[in-house]
Parts: C-alpha cells; structure tokens; sequence
C-alpha cells in the first residue's frame, strides 16, 4: 500500500520527534493513502512562500503485528477522541498506529461548536456524517515507522 504525507521539504525518514502535539490523534507522523488529501495538505505551504510537496511510502501493511485504534466512521467515540486530542490530552500511548477520519476546517469547526458547548454530542455527530470523510494514519512510535514505512519517492506540487 502506498501512503503519502504533504509537506514543504521531502522527508525519507519521519522522525516522530519533530511532530506537532494537539493534532487530531496526538502526537505523531501523519500520512494518507489518499493523494488529493496529501496535495491539500502540501499545498497549505504555497501560502507561507514554501515548497509543497507530496511524499510516497509504501507501507508493509503488518497492522497484525501493531496495535492499532480504527475509528471506521464518524462516532461519539471519535468525536471525544479528536476533541481531547486536540485540547491536548494524549491518547493512550499503548496505540502504535490510530487511523480515522480528518478533522478539516469544517469538522474542525463542529468539533469547537461541540467542545464550547454550543451543539450537543448528537447535533455534532449528525452534522460530521455529512462531511465526506478522508482518511489518515497517525504513526505514534518511531520503531513502527522505521520498521513498516519505506520513503518510495516525492513529488513537488505547483498551483
């Protein structure tokens, strides 16, 4: 499977250490096995004067040998998650991989009405199923990166 991640440089080794906290699933190294997200995600640094760039991996799918939390929809239960996360309330560090829905502006908005009390925990979710959900894979331990993500290429986006 090939899974990429959108950037400003081109990164042949992740290194979790320079992940940000207080993202969707906490700390870690985000990536998609959907290219358009990735170009999305790249193309933010066109605005800051950057380079955008797509970053390819071909991940030997060994989920077996991880420990991994699916979230396969939008639910309460993701909803909560994402919530506590990004207020910065590390998940459970046994995870080595969290894979789920993104939070874009649109959630990202449902999930701030939701956590300032302005929607109910059902108000939220009904809206957030109408949201065409994406995909990511959060790698939260380096070891699992190193063992299971192998940087296959990049390619720099132009407007």
């Amino acid at each position: 499977m090939i899974l990429y991640h959108g950037s400003y440089t081109e990164i042949e080794c992740p290194d979790i250490s320079f992940s940000r906290d207080k993202l969707d699933f906490g700390k870690g190294f985000y990536v998609t096995p959907i290219f358009e997200q990735a170009k999305n995600w790249a193309s933010r640094f066109l605005k800051r004067n950057k380079n955008a760039i797509v970053n390819s991996y071909d991940f030997f799918d060994e989920l077996n040998l991880c420990k991994v939390w699916l979230f396969d929809k939008y639910t309460e239960e993701w909803l909560d998650f994402i919530t506590n996360c990004r207020r910065g309330e590390s998940p459970d560090e046994i995870y080595d991989i969290i894979i789920g829905g993104v939070a874009n502006d649109k959630v990202f908005d449902t999930i701030e009405e939701y956590a300032q009390g302005y929607k109910t925990k059902e108000e939220a979710i009904k809206k957030l199923r109408m949201e065409l959900p994406n995909l990511q894979y959060c790698f939260r331990k380096q070891n699992i990166i190193n063992d299971f993500l192998h940087f296959a290429g990049s390619e720099e986006i132009h407007n």
